[in-house]
């Protein structure tokens, strides 16, 4: 699980089909600029390829750090608090555990 993480693979590291038996989440910031768009694309098309259990959620309006008060609350800064992804992503969080621990 990742709550606005890195998507961008290790170096030497490729997802094989079958390799990845664990369930992934990815809790993402839409307008995150420490992971760009070719990040998200690679992820979805290397997890896909993998035929892993991968799940993406990506909040609006939301950049790096959107779970972290203390990040502040400009956007432009590129790290910042945002309410609603928080509370949306931890209850992403609670469902995915559910489902994986019930």
């Amino acid at each position: 699980m990742s709550f606005h993480g890195g998507l961008d693979a290790a170096p030497g590291f490729n997802a094989e089909a079958g390799k990845i038996p664990a369930k992934v989440l990815v809790l993402h910031g839409a307008n995150d600029p420490y992971v760009p768009a070719a990040q998200v694309s690679g992820f979805t098309t290397e997890f896909t390829a993998a035929k892993a259990d991968w799940q993406l959620v990506m909040y609006s309006d939301a950049v790096h750090a959107f779970t972290q008060k203390s990040a502040g609350d400009d956007p432009s800064k590129g790290a910042a608090y945002n309410a609603n992804a928080d509370k949306r992503s931890w209850e992403a969080m609670k469902t995915f555990f559910n489902e994986i621990f019930r």
